[in-house]
């Protein structure tokens, strides 16, 4: 399923990054790879918080929509 659709607080495992080349390496760049677990912080408005790598990420729900889990 898309990011997009995760609720606050849930973990997922990434399985695939889809989209565009471009796309594809700037959602890398973030920290958006195969097999790295990501948990939903907030959705507010269409952006959604997410936690990865020790970090916080926002992106839009329509980059949350290439990433599936």
């Amino acid at each position: 399923m898309p990011l997009s659709m995760m609720k606050a607080g849930e973990p997922g495992t990434i399985k695939k990054v889809g989209g565009r080349e471009e796309t594809r390496r700037f959602l890398e760049n973030l920290g958006f790879v195969t097999g790295c677990v990501v948990t939903v912080v907030s959705d507010i408005g269409g952006n959604i918080i997410v936690h990865i790598k020790d970090a916080r990420v926002a992106i839009g729900k329509d980059m949350a929509n290439k990433i599936f889990v």
